[in-house]
């Protein structure tokens, strides 16, 4: 089953597509709930939006890398993704 999922995850299809946005969704869940439960802030929507927006940044990140005949960096993408969390931390930190 374990297989099954990571070689659906790897191509390039709605259902991996579907499965990232699962995954990301599941992993902002579970690190929301820790942090709502400790009384932080930024709790649980924060976090689910957070890794949703993360997955479907490097998602179309990848599309352009496979269909633009490598024109495009995949790291540039994934910095502003760095960047916007950075923001939101601050954003944290000061309220």
């Amino acid at each position: 089953m374990w297989e099954w999922l990571v070689q659906t995850a790897r191509e390039w299809s709605l259902l991996s597509m579907v499965i990232r946005l699962l995954s990301a969704m599941i992993v902002g869940i579970i690190i929301g709930v820790d942090r709502g439960v400790k009384r932080r802030g930024a709790g649980l929507k924060t976090h689910v939006i957070v890794c949703l927006g993360a997955a479907a940044v490097m998602m179309t990140s990848q599309y352009m890398n496979q269909y633009f005949a490598n024109d495009v960096d995949l790291s540039r993408m994934g910095a502003q993704v760095i960047s916007g969390v950075g923001f939101l931390g601050v954003g944290t930190i000061v309220i």
